[in-house]
């Protein structure tokens, strides 16, 4: 599988992540900043998280790892959070905004 194609899977399995506090996956939230495949199948996804100090980090972490895990073709996987750029509401899709009621 190439790599788009590959990736354009990961995206739709992070869409089944959701983030415990919001109930609104973690894509529609804006958290996944990037995903990046190496050619062995290696996969880094670079991500946030709505609040420093978040409590449900790890837990968060290893449900991405096991969704992305899903995907053909994928041998290891690396969740890197950062904070910078920081997290904001503007980097929340609609369908996010009118789920939890944000204008």
């Amino acid at each position: 599988m190439d790599k788009e194609r590959m990736k354009e899977e990961i995206m739709e399995r992070l869409g089944e992540v959701e983030d415990p506090e919001l109930g609104i996956d973690i894509v529609n939230l804006g958290l996944v900043y990037g995903v990046d495949i190496d050619d062995d199948g290696n996969v880094k996804i670079t991500m946030t998280l709505t609040a420093m100090g978040c409590p449900l980090a790890g837990t968060i972490n290893s449900q991405v790892t096991e969704a992305v895990k899903k995907v053909d073709g994928v041998r290891d996987v690396e969740v890197n959070i950062v904070w910078n750029p920081p997290w904001t509401k503007d980097r929340m899709s609609r369908y996010a905004k009118i789920a939890l009621g944000i204008q």
